[in-house]
């Protein structure tokens, strides 16, 4: 699925406000003027201010202009993960480093989290999400794969801008027909404390995804760690 015109243009947008491009308390080009630079509707860019200003970036006043509010650090993100296209369009934006290969034996408290029976074997594949430049780690994540899938990790070392799921379905033909997202608010654990750059008791977020197979069966399950101010998680919710 294409990503549409006017998400495309929000992410510019959102991405020359986080630059400082468009500096704090200043104006957004006029919808004219946007129009033009990146040759769409004006019912687009009014679309993609929309998502602006749903994300805090800026505010709109008749006969004011639009101005911006928010300057994010380079390291704070902000997407609507709401299919696997856009899943992967972050996974392109985030250079990822294997840290740790592992094969595993489920215990009591892991199967609850990974919604399989205690005693399960898996591979656990350990990587930090990157961003291009000196700044701390967006995250951590553990993946959650049949052990079978034994050159799996060389391969994601080979495509590091490709999501595990999307490994799966092209290497080893695996289609994956859904994803279930759960979101804890959590504090970073213990020992991701130093490899995250971060102190004790520093919010987070967990997110656990479930990717599903066309049998309704886990293909993998990821469980993310975002310390607080590195990534936001944004939704919409429409009224019908």
């Amino acid at each position: 699925m294409k990503e549409a015109l006017y998400v495309q243009t929000a992410r510019i947008l959102a991405e020359r406000i986080a630059s400082g491009h468009y500096p704090k308390d200043s104006l957004l080009p006029t919808e004219m003027e946007l129009c033009k630079e990146f040759q769409v509707s004006r019912h687009t860019i009014r679309a993609a201010i929309r998502e602006l200003q749903e994300l805090g970036l800026v505010s709109r006043k008749k006969k004011a202009g639009t101005k911006i509010e928010e300057a994010p650090a380079s390291s704070k993100y902000s997407y609507s993960l709401a299919s696997q296209e856009e899943l992967s369009d972050f996974g392109t934006r985030h250079r990822r480093s294997v840290q740790k290969i592992e094969t595993i034996v489920v215990d009591q408290a892991l199967s609850k989290e990974l919604a399989c029976s205690p005693g399960v074997r898996k591979l656990r594949i350990s990587s930090l999400r990157l961003d291009e430049g000196d700044t701390p780690p967006v995250g951590w994540t553990d993946v959650y794969v049949d052990p079978s899938y034994t050159d799996l990790p060389a391969i994601m070392e080979e495509s590091p801008e490709m999501l595990v799921s999307s490994l799966l379905e092209t290497r080893y033909g695996r289609r994956i027909t859904g994803i279930k997202q759960d979101i804890y608010a959590v504090t970073v654990p213990e020992h991701l404390i130093d490899v995250l750059q971060t102190d004790a008791s520093t919010p987070a977020l967990k997110i656990i995804r479930y990717y599903y197979d066309s049998a309704n069966k886990a293909a993998e399950v990821s469980v993310t760690i975002h310390p607080a101010g590195r990534f936001v998680f944004s939704t919409r919710l429409s009224k019908k």
